[in-house]
């Protein structure tokens, strides 16, 4: 193997330990502060150690992978990610070891929103700005921490998403 390919591997490894040792130290309070309605920027504000929003933003975005609040794909063609934990085990002479445990979230039954945030940022993000300029600050706040990425998803439809969705609706019509 050439050392990039070396370098490559190592800073794979590097990623995935990084990921791994931040989900243990913060995963579990920025997962609670998402379930109880906080948007990205109020979490990193919520936590007692430094972590940049788009971590968060990031972390906030699988929580709701796996949870099924936000679909890659339409609600009848795919499923919700799997939540992957690892539980230890011990083997002959008390080696403990660890091993992989793939849980199948419950997806919430009801209605989903297409939404197109990231794909419209993308194209014109100065636009796409002003457009959210019509939500409440708090709305807004939710739309801009999570990274959406380019192509359509879809959103549980809560009272929250319904709340953006209705008033980007109504901007639409009027203009």
């Amino acid at each position: 193997m050439t050392d990039g390919g070396i370098f490559l591997g190592n800073q794979y490894f590097n990623q995935a330990l990084s990921d791994f040792v931040n989900d243990a130290a913060y995963g579990g309070a920025i997962r609670h502060l998402a379930s109880l309605g906080h948007t990205v920027g109020q979490i990193v504000k919520e936590l007692d150690f430094p972590i940049s929003e788009e971590r968060a933003g990031a972390a906030v975005w699988r929580y709701y992978l796996e949870q099924g609040i936000i679909l890659l794909e339409e609600p009848d063609q795919g499923k919700a990610i799997p939540k992957v934990s690892y539980v230890r085990e011990y083997g002959k002479n008390g080696i403990p070891h660890f091993r992989r445990v793939l849980e199948q979230p419950s997806r919430p039954q009801g209605k989903y929103y297409p939404c197109d945030f990231g794909k419209r940022r993308h194209q014109d993000e100065k636009a796409f700005l002003q457009e959210l300029g019509c939500l409440q600050e708090r709305d807004r706040a939710y739309i801009l921490g999570l990274p959406w990425p380019p192509q359509t998803v879809y959103h549980i439809a809560d009272e929250r998403m319904g709340r953006i969705m209705g008033t980007l609706t109504c901007l639409k019509k009027t203009v």
